[in-house]
């Protein structure tokens, strides 16, 4: 157990349920194999139950840092501590993408955080060119730039068929937060 041999980029984006919860079940898979993960969580500053688990039990293997106010950034909302926070998240993940310390690298809603224009696509792609060998380089999040689909090598788009927040059903804590 330990290092990957050869790394990939894989992509989760799309407007379904379960882009995060993809990139968390393989982040429990790869602790299983005795893997170490970073995880950078953009556009979130609050706590979340997979960031409770993670802090209380998987600290050892894993890394959790979010680069996020406690509000909900949309278009046109954003402020100069959102990008600021942006550009941090994304310099400390290729920080740890570089370190040899992370098997795994998440950029958790960098591409929300591309689309909403705190960061672009060409210094997501500028990550991709910088990836190590043995890295798997995993970017989740609605809106993924047509850029990042093109350089992935896995990707897969969620699609919502149907969901229960549209009648009224809002994110339960163990769920969806």
């Amino acid at each position: 157990m330990g290092k990957l041999e050869k790394g990939y980029v894989q992509v989760y984006t799309g407007n379904g349920k379960g882009k995060t919860t993809a990139a968390l079940g393989l982040t429990l898979r790869a602790v299983g194999a005795g893997l170490k993960v970073y995880i950078a969580q953009f556009l979130k500053g609050k706590e979340y139950s997979e960031i409770k688990a993670i802090e209380e039990r998987l600290s050892d293997l894993v890394t959790v840092e979010q680069f996020g106010t406690p509000k909900f950034v949309h278009s046109g909302s954003m402020s100069d501590e959102d990008i600021a926070l942006a550009k941090k998240g994304l310099e400390k993940a290729k920080e740890a993408m570089l370190s040899g310390e992370y098997d795994i690298v998440i950029l958790e809603e960098a591409n929300v955080a591309a689309y909403l224009g705190l960061l672009s696509a060409d210094e997501l792609l500028e990550l991709v060119k910088k990836k190590p060998e043995n890295v798997e380089l995993i970017f989740t999040g609605r809106y993924a730039p047509e850029e990042l689909i093109e350089a992935a090598d896995l990707v897969t788009e969620m699609r919502e068929v149907k969901h229960y927040y549209t009648k009224g059903v809002m994110a339960r804590v163990g769920i969806e937060k």
